[in-house]
């Protein structure tokens, strides 16, 4: 049995000096004190989101990766709002959060999944509710008095307490298969509840947590069915077998004996130190088989690019001349004792990663690396927020507040080596998943899911269309009829294009402006490709820029967008940058011969980060190495040109 210390243990060391309480907290001055005791959720007292257009051709925009206090490493770090309210918030309600201070989202999400951990899950809330299975068991007890005191200090023992006994392979719950069933029915229950087909649709999923030695493999499953499917087994814990063929084994027995279907969406390779794209087999020597490829490429379409933890699309030691690489970047370490070396790189950024399927393709006659893109949250505080000026942290403890321990909190990093720690105040308010399905339900979102119609946003919700075609023209961009015709004379992300005549493909490419927030900067699409060697390439190319800026010969955009983020005030002006960018683009370098993928980039104009709204609420100093501004953008799946 493979035993770890879940995520986030590290926020222990500060959360004694986390007790929040909103109505009394102070700052030092009547003015400051004043503003602090008000709502910090913008869209709390001026709720206004802009009406869409009727009809509007529209993605589903959703997070797959939200956590309530059925997680352990959630409740027990003080999260007292389970599914409920998770999808009370998602659904554009008020939601009063575990510290006190009340939040709405700017608008309402149109799909969650609720993606506790597996591991002894929704042991808090049995707890606080004096459930037998807690209370009549010796560890459960000791755990339980330390939970119902609720103090900081007893929640920090009970938490240290619970993984020590973990370590130890001594912790009762971490191999009890019959405590999950009673949380997974209330899980499935509340699912049913909040699921309303056509206008807002919850998924089931659970969070399969495995972290050898502290790196990150985690995956959360997600399930196209209702709980008539769900509920016939209960999630898979990884403290049985961490192997991710382990759970592939897990969800084909259960799809084999239900008829139901469920993939699997891995995340954060960027902590992974270099297992999430190895070439190897897990814990082996052994570089992966056919078999292992085509079961990760069945099991797994989608990768989870960005979210709290950074974001893992590419890192400028492997991409230098992508100006735009170096976003959010968690480069230092993993939740383990072992450092970052260059050399793991390689295996934990998408990019690289679709560039080396590529050269396993040549091999093993099948793409192992062949995912599409989404974003989500990862929040552990039951609250899908992803707005900069909405940001309410991704543990409890870590809500807004005056609290140094709110940007100063080591949360990843080797313990007494602060050299490669990494703060709270490098968390991203990332982020979503769009999905072209279309209608709004289990069925329809799942399976857009799978055919990699998707793309990941950090966390704004602008619109982007990309289709490939060998007949595509300029012209067809202002047709009346664009997406049906796209559609049906044209490739959407997510899909394939084969070689026909060695003509070369021609995309189309649409996009516009979140409603509520930023102008668009610019469009790209990033190429990468391998040739007869299995040398890998990749390029990229500015096709739409706002301003009427110039791209030069070379495709590529040297003029900046601008800015207009005033930081004292943490605001910004759509002075620059244009509400829709849109662009025909033919590959100038095209080998017909040459195995590809493209994928298209979207940024929007600079904006406030969370850091510096921060500064202007609570009138604290953005910290030292904090960008002031950030740059939200959209990554879509690629489209992969077959030459065979």
């Amino acid at each position: 049995m493979n035993k770890f210390l879940l995520l986030f243990s590290l926020f222990c060391l500060g959360f004694i000096a986390c007790k929040q309480n909103v109505k009394t907290e102070t700052s030092g001055n009547s003015e400051q004190n004043e503003v602090v005791q008000k709502d910090y959720s913008p869209y709390v007292n001026n709720y206004n989101p802009k009406p869409l257009p009727k009809n509007e051709d529209r993605p589903l925009f959703g997070d797959t990766h939200l956590h309530t206090s059925y997680s352990v490493d959630a409740g027990m770090m003080g999260n007292t709002l389970g599914p409920e309210a998770a999808f009370r918030l998602a659904k554009g309600e008020i939601v009063t959060a575990s510290a006190g201070r009340r939040v709405r989202l700017k608008r309402p999400l149109d799909w969650l999944v609720i993606a506790d951990h597996a591991e002894a899950l929704g042991f808090t809330p049995m707890s606080r509710k004096s459930d037998p299975s807690v209370v009549e068991d010796e560890f459960g007890k000791q755990i339980y008095d330390l939970i119902q005191k609720g103090t900081p200090e007893a929640l920090v023992e009970a938490y240290d307490l619970w993984y020590s006994a973990s370590y130890a392979g001594t912790n009762p719950y971490d191999t009890n298969v019959e405590f999950p069933i009673k949380p997974w029915e209330e899980i499935l229950d509340a699912c049913e509840a909040a699921n309303d087909p056509g206008k807002f649709t919850a998924l089931i999923g659970y969070e399969w947590s495995s972290a050898p030695e502290g790196n990150n493999l985690h995956r959360v499953v997600v399930y196209r069915d209702d709980k008539t499917v769900a509920n016939t087994r209960i999630p898979l814990s990884s403290y049985f077998d961490s192997n991710p063929e382990a759970l592939w084994d897990w969800m084909e027995a259960l799809e084999a004996e239900t008829g139901g279907r469920v993939l699997a969406i891995p995340h954060n390779g960027n902590l992974s130190n270099g297992l999430m794209f190895s070439g190897k087999l897990y814990n082996s020597e052994e570089p992966i088989s056919p078999e292992y490829a085509k079961r990760r490429q069945r099991f797994e379409p989608l990768y989870e690019v960005t979210q709290m933890k950074g974001t893992s699309e590419a890192h400028p030691s492997i991409s230098p001349e992508d100006e735009f690489s170096n976003f959010e970047i968690w480069d230092k370490a993993s939740f383990g004792s072992e450092a970052k070396t260059k050399e793991m790189l390689p295996n934990e950024y998408a990019r690289e990663a679709f560039k080396r399927g590529l050269v396993y393709e040549q091999d093993l006659k099948v793409n192992p690396f062949k995912f599409g893109l989404i974003g989500s949250t990862d929040s552990h505080t039951s609250l899908a927020t992803t707005e900069e000026n909405n940001y309410f942290g991704k543990i409890s403890p870590l809500e807004p507040s005056t609290d140094p321990l709110r940007f100063e909190e080591v949360v990843a990093g080797r313990p007494g080596d602060p050299s490669i720690h990494i703060f709270a105040w490098e968390m991203a308010a990332s982020g979503l998943a769009a999905v072209w399905a279309k209608e709004n339900t289990r069925e329809a979102i799942f399976d857009a899911m799978e055919r990699k119609e998707v793309y990941a946003t950090t966390g704004s919700r602008m619109r982007v269309r990309v289709f490939a075609s060998y007949d595509f023209k300029p012209e067809d961009l202002k047709r009346d009829d664009f997406i049906d015709y796209a559609y049906t004379n044209g490739i959407p992300m997510g899909g394939d294009i084969s070689k026909t005549n060695n003509k070369t493909p021609k995309f189309l490419i649409k996009t516009r402006k979140d409603p509520d927030g930023a102008n668009l900067d610019r469009v790209q699409i990033i190429k990468g490709w391998v040739d007869k060697t299995g040398k890998t390439y990749e390029r990229i190319y500015d096709v739409a820029v706002s301003d009427d800026r110039s791209i030069n010969a070379d495709g590529r955009c040297t003029t900046s967008v601008g800015n207009t983020v005033d930081v004292a005030n943490a605001s910004y002006t759509n002075t620059i940058g244009d509400i829709v960018l849109e662009s025909y683009w033919e590959d100038p370098e095209f080998d017909a011969s040459q195995n590809a993928f493209y994928y298209v980039r979207v940024l929007e104009i600079p904006t406030p980060r969370w850091t510096t709204y921060d500064a202007k609420v609570f009138g604290v100093d953005i910290p030292e190495d904090a960008e002031t501004s950030i740059q939200d953008r959209a990554y879509t799946s690629p489209i992969w040109y077959n030459s065979k």
